[in-house]
């Protein structure tokens, strides 16, 4: 949930305030969105939930996380570093020239933090929900008041998704302008048709509250049941500028942003309407788009936000590594996106992730024998591609692994958690919570 921290807040609302029409928003949001030209860059965010190093179940004291993150703050990153409305740490790598370049900015920068935060007694936690502790809000702030009383409006999925969940989320340039209606559209639509790919081969989120939740992605379910207004994607049939542009005037505007006091949260209020019976101003448009968080948000580059944080320290890299190698390897991508196309078929009745596929995969993870077979196709791909894109060994060993160990048998690290909870075959008072 990356844009929900500092960088959510964007602009000063003291600012000079010259109000939007509706066609300059359309324009200005076609013309940020995506950006035209080779892939050459890649980044990676990576989320983390905190937990006390004695152990996963102690609770960590707003003091205690507040103390970290102050002597955070002294330490030189190449990452920026921000905190959750929950006090989830995320890094954000800079725009990286390689895969390998950024597993190495992003590696060096984690190591500095866990050192700090091993002298506080605490320790980062690969988890996709924090299984054991209940929502609890951190940060305390205008922006996260007005998110958390939105969101309330749904039931407490919102609260979960802002305070318990992490995520790693691959940013990869949007690449050239194709030729045809579609313009963008080639990666913009493997990214959301490979979606539930990624969302059942790392899911990494089936606990809750304590208790499993009876789906392998929790963190995807949460995102679902917060409104297709705030977490879905616009429609693939249409050219991705004109069609996120849509999506961006009729979506629901979270907040409205005041100089001083509580920030208003309007109910039933599209930006579309606030242009045609108010004042919305380019940092208004600016904050409503981080308001935003579909499965493939476009932000200049695509950010690919379906994909569970994951355990172990480097446990991050594979996700990326895979991803990365699949985009922007040629042969890759054109193996990926013919792996992928005969699911499609079942992605057409609703935008993601509000249609079967999606809550298939979020539910079921690899179980489903259709994602199991295309998500083999994909790894097998992607690791036959790591080494045309510069990836070291380790890279390619810990891909090759994790095919091995759960894509090739239909798991994912859900199932892992699944086991030490409930016994090796994930059952429980005889009730098999896998399905």
């Amino acid at each position: 949930m990356s844009d929900t921290s500092s960088s959510a807040s964007g602009s000063d609302c003291t600012e000079t305030r010259t109000a939007l029409t509706e066609a300059e928003v359309e324009a200005l949001v076609k013309g940020i969105c995506f950006k035209t030209g080779p892939p050459r860059t890649v980044g990676v965010e990576v989320e983390w939930i905190v937990q006390e190093l004695r152990g996963p179940r102690l609770p960590v004291t707003p003091e205690r996380l507040a103390a970290a993150y102050e002597a955070l703050r002294t330490v030189p990153l190449s990452s920026a570093l921000t905190v959750e409305p929950g006090g989830q740490l995320e890094l954000s790598s800079p725009p990286a020239a390689s895969l390998m370049e950024c597993v190495r900015t992003v590696s060096a920068d984690l190591d500095a933090v866990r050192a700090v935060l091993r002298e506080a007694g605490l320790v980062l936690a690969g988890l996709g929900t924090d299984p054991w502790h209940q929502p609890r809000r951190f940060l305390h702030e205008p922006r996260y008041d007005a998110m958390e009383a939105y969101l309330d409006r749904t039931g407490p999925a919102g609260r979960a998704m802002m305070c318990t969940s992490a995520s790693v989320q691959v940013c990869l340039d949007a690449g050239h302008e194709e030729p045809g209606p579609l313009g963008h559209g080639r990666r913009w639509w493997l990214a959301h048709t490979l979606g539930p790919v990624l969302v059942a081969a790392f899911a990494n989120s089936p606990l809750l509250g304590s208790a499993p939740t009876g789906w392998r992605s929790t963190r995807q379910l949460l995102w679902m049941e917060i409104g297709a207004g705030r977490a879905g994607a616009p429609a693939l049939d249409r050219e991705p500028r004109a069609a996120w542009a849509r999506h961006v005037l009729d979506a629901p505007v979270m907040c409205v942003r005041r100089d001083a006091g509580p920030w208003d949260v309007p109910e039933d209020l599209t930006f579309r309407e606030w242009t045609r019976s108010g004042t919305p101003t380019r940092a208004d448009l600016d904050y409503h788009v981080s308001t935003l968080f579909p499965p493939v948000r476009p932000r200049g580059h695509l950010e690919l936000r379906m994909i569970d944080a994951q355990p172990g320290e480097d446990g991050w890299i594979v996700p990326l590594a895979v991803t990365t190698a699949l985009f922007d390897d040629p042969e890759a991508a054109e193996s990926a996106y013919r792996a992928v196309k005969p699911l499609a078929e079942r992605s057409r009745s609703l935008p993601a992730p509000h249609n079967p596929l999606w809550s298939e995969a979020a539910r079921a993870g690899l179980a489903d024998p259709e994602l199991r077979e295309t998500a083999v196709a994909c790894f097998t791909t992607a690791l036959e591609a790591l080494p045309r894109i510069g990836a070291t060994t380790e890279v390619t060993d810990a891909v090759a692994a994790y095919l091995e160990r759960y894509v090739r048998k239909g798991r994912s690290p859900a199932d892992d958690q699944l086991d030490r909870l409930c016994g090796t075959d994930g059952r429980t008072h005889g009730k098999d919570i896998r399905t």
